[in-house]
């Protein structure tokens, strides 16, 4: 299968270092799709995790390594930190095997709009603020993660398709709507203070291309959960790809060649 082009692609929140992270996923992800540009918009390595439990399996290697042979064969690759990979925002400007890293940074689209893209992590209170709060909020998405995980297995078995109960448990919780909602609304009204046309981030793990006062907002997701990234196409229009390991979704006896690229996809 050839890989799809696109003129830019917008990742976050890999948190390689976790368990839950679906490296695997994204270095399928990787194989398929190309793109002139790719901005890495925080949390692409989990700090807080592995400064806890050192734990870096092979695969998180492989994404790496991919990453860095695609900035060598000429793709423009930024790294924005969040704030799990805080420590690179003490290198603004630098370039390490390739890879720039900026705080953030203004993209022009195809057609001429401005995004501003950031992690977002800023606009968040909880982790400006109250640090410890932040830890212990992270150590019960943790748990959320583990259920997944048992979940996972056992839908598998029974040829069931993924489904990630950490994200339905956190949209059934009001205060977590609520929250999403505000920060939404916060990270857009940044945009608008810097003149550009909409915002695309991270940080809050809920991907979603919408329309705010006038502003686009675009929120890249996760490789944790759902498994979502942001492609600008040649001209200048965005879809959210979901996607699924291209083997996990093949039926026994199918071709690779004969499957679908992305299993879910919403244009903007």
């Amino acid at each position: 299968m050839d890989p799809r082009h696109f003129r830019t692609l917008f990742i976050s929140d890999v948190h390689l270092g976790s368990k839950a992270a679906k490296a695997d996923y994204l270095l399928d992800f990787l194989r398929h799709h190309e793109a002139d540009t790719i901005f890495l918009v925080g949390d692409i390595v989990d700090g807080w995790r592995l400064k806890r439990n050192w734990y870096w399996p092979q695969h998180c290697n492989d994404v790496i390594q991919k990453l860095l042979r695609k900035a060598r064969k000429g793709t423009r690759i930024v790294y924005i930190p969040g704030n799990h990979d805080e420590f690179l925002r003490d290198f603004p400007g630098m370039h390490f095997g390739g890879i720039e890293v900026a705080q953030r940074a203004m993209h022009e689209t195809a057609d001429g709009k401005k995004y501003l893209v950031l992690h977002g992590d800023e606009f968040d209170v909880v982790v400006r603020n109250a640090r410890l709060l932040a830890y212990l909020g992270d150590w019960a998405y943790d748990m959320a993660i583990l259920i997944n995980i048992g979940l996972a297995a056992v839908r598998r078995r029974l040829n069931m398709p993924y489904w990630s109960f950490s994200a339905w448990a956190k949209l059934q919780v009001k205060h977590a709507v609520n929250f999403i909602g505000e920060f939404q609304r916060v990270v857009a009204e940044e945009a608008k203070r810097n003149d550009a046309d909409g915002v695309i981030c991270g940080h809050i793990h809920h991907a979603v291309i919408e329309d705010l006062d006038g502003i686009r907002y675009i929120n890249t997701g996760d490789w944790v959960e759902s498994c979502t990234a942001i492609a600008e196409h040649e001209d200048g229009t965005f879809e959210l790809i979901t996607w699924q390991n291209i083997l996990e979704t093949q039926p026994v006896g199918s071709p690779v060649e004969e499957m679908p690229q992305a299993l879910g996809a919403q244009a903007a």
